[in-house]
């Protein structure tokens, strides 16, 4: 514990220029403050000598107001600005002229009254003589109390110069001499040199206290210094296997810093980390259909996982194989991480060229509503006209107007469905939600039993791909709901080994009646033209259970064939 705290003598030292400076800056502010009226009183003692020449004439001439102008005199005479006599601090100088020109001013206004003019000129001249020296009284009071502010702040400047000298001159003995002794030898200590000059370690203040501490200080840092040159060792080693890791990382992360991301920048994630990290076999599993891979599988190595998340949801494992030094587990959990941040901007990408695909076809329905539906509706009401006109006896005429009446409501309808499928909306980008989605609304308009088993990988589809597919499974389903007459219709997605992706539709309904599209009926032919649009086929056939069988079979792409499950 320091015996003479340089806190609290510095902290002295402050009270005192602190006290100083109050105690000149007071004495100051109350003098001026006793100064504020000076001016005033100076001014209406002046007005005085104008005021007893003012009362001469009024004596002289009209009386009238003689009574008004002495009530006026009495009232300046005894202003507060004119100060009393009777307060202490006023020089005796002052108050005997001020009691001079009262008195003085009995007898002026007795005379007054009286109305004797002749005594009152021959006396103003020496009323007049007393209130000049009053004012100069005042006066020389006002510029002695000026000249007291000056002394005033003169004395205690010095008061204070003195003060900081001294306070400056024991702070550099006390503290500024042993800082520098400190900084010296903490730089020596900085150029790893711990032999340094020694330190005022008797002071009795917290300098001294310091110098001490910072003596014993150094003699731990030269023991610790030596034991750190082998740990420094050792942290460079696990540096750069840090920085191997980050290397995989940033590698990883650029394989998915692409416009669009797929299957590619998966398996490029792979093969980086099989290849940098010596893994002898690596997988990507999401879900239960869609597997990617790299390398080959080692019967007796046994196999570690990691989940592939994405906000606290899992989407799949990924899993490898390592004989010779496993990769750090911190590593392959933050690739795992990687994988499911590019799985889920995989199906925001997907979603979004979804959304495009449908505003563009929400367009096309809006201009087929705005033209072509509008005139059907015009010839619908045209005909309707038509075959009032013409009379019943008329037969061939309206036989052709019936057959032109039932293909204009054909064609209606047609356009109707065409609407509907064009107006689709999906809010999903993964496949199996998607379909729920769809479906959900068909459920509604039926009592039929609708069954979904969906095992295609989402991922192995683009957007597009998976828009025709949806209209064609829509299609079917719709198809089914109304010409079927079905009790259940179950809804397959699938995908084999070879990467050949299949949807079927079966109802067990009456069966179609024709494989053939009717006249006037565009549906089927329109399924066909989105198979053809997959670089598929779609196949119509009726089961010998009964019922329709509806199947499209295509490939997302060649490429896929290799390492899609």
């Amino acid at each position: 514990m320091a015996q003479r705290s340089v806190r609290a003598s510095l902290a002295r030292a402050f009270l005192y220029l602190v006290l100083l400076s109050l105690l000149s800056t007071g004495i100051a502010i109350l003098t001026l403050a006793s100064s504020l009226r000076d001016a005033e009183a100076v001014n209406i003692a002046g007005s005085l000598r104008m005021q007893s020449y003012r009362l001469g004439y009024d004596l002289q001439g009209d009386r009238a107001r003689l009574n008004e102008h002495l009530t006026q005199y009495n009232q300046s005479l005894r202003s507060e600005a004119l100060l009393n006599p009777g307060r202490f601090w006023v020089p005796k100088e002052v108050r005997e002229r001020y009691n001079a020109i009262n008195d003085a001013w009995a007898d002026m206004e007795h005379h007054i009254r009286q109305g004797d003019i002749a005594w009152y000129h021959d006396n103003i001249a020496g009323y007049v003589a007393q209130i000049d020296l009053f004012v100069l009284a005042l006066q020389h009071y006002a510029e002695r109390k000026m000249m007291q502010v000056v002394a005033t702040s003169v004395v205690g400047f010095i008061a204070i110069f003195t003060l900081v000298f001294f306070t400056l001159r024991r702070f550099r003995h006390q503290v500024v001499a042993p800082l520098n002794k400190l900084m010296l030898a903490s730089k020596s200590i900085e150029r790893g040199k711990f032999a340094h000059p020694p330190l005022d370690t008797d002071l009795p203040n917290e300098i001294g206290l310091l110098a001490r501490t910072f003596t014993r200080m150094a003699d731990e840092l030269q023991r610790l210094y030596r034991s750190l040159e082998d740990k420094v060792q050792q942290k460079t080693l696990s540096l750069q296997e840090a920085n191997r890791t980050l290397e995989v990382l940033y590698s990883c992360s650029q394989a998915l810093n692409v416009g669009t991301i797929d299957r590619h920048c998966f398996t490029q994630i792979l093969q980086l980390v099989r290849q940098q990290e010596k893994v002898d076999y690596i997988e990507m599993l999401v879900g239960e259909n869609w597997l990617l891979c790299e390398g080959t599988q080692q019967e007796s190595v046994p196999w570690q996982s990691a989940a592939i998340t994405q906000q606290d949801d899992e989407l799949g494992q990924l899993r490898w194989q390592a004989s010779v030094g496993s990769p750090p587990m911190p590593l392959m959990q933050s690739v795992a991480s990687m994988l499911g941040r590019g799985l889920y901007f995989n199906q925001a990408q997907k979603h979004y060229q979804q959304l495009l695909l449908m505003q563009e076809r929400a367009t096309i329905a809006r201009e087929l509503h705005d033209s072509l539906a509008q005139v059907l509706s015009y010839l619908r009401i045209q005909l309707t006209l038509l075959k009032r006109a013409v009379p019943e006896e008329n037969e061939p005429a309206q036989r052709i107007i019936g057959d032109f009446s039932q293909a204009l409501n054909d064609a209606y309808r047609q356009l109707r469905e065409l609407l509907a499928t064009f107006r689709l909306t999906l809010q999903q980008a993964d496949l199996p939600a998607a379909l729920q989605e769809m479906i959900a609304p068909l459920r509604q308009q039926t009592d039929t039993t609708i069954l979904l088993d969906c095992r295609m990988p989402t991922q192995a589809l683009d957007a597009q791909q998976q828009v025709h597919l949806l209209q064609i499974i829509r299609e079917a389903v719709l198809n089914a709901i109304k010409h079927a007459g079905a009790q259940e219709i179950s809804i397959t997605c699938t995908t084999s080994s070879t990467g050949e992706h299949t949807a079927a539709i079966l109802d067990n309904g009456k069966g179609i009646a024709s494989l053939s599209e009717p006249e006037g009926h565009y549906g089927l032919n329109i399924m066909h033209e989105r198979a053809a649009q997959l670089g598929g086929r779609l196949t119509i056939s009726r089961p010998a259970e009964g019922g329709t069988l509806i199947a499209i079979t295509f490939r997302s792409s060649s490429s896929d064939n290799n390492d899609e499950k």
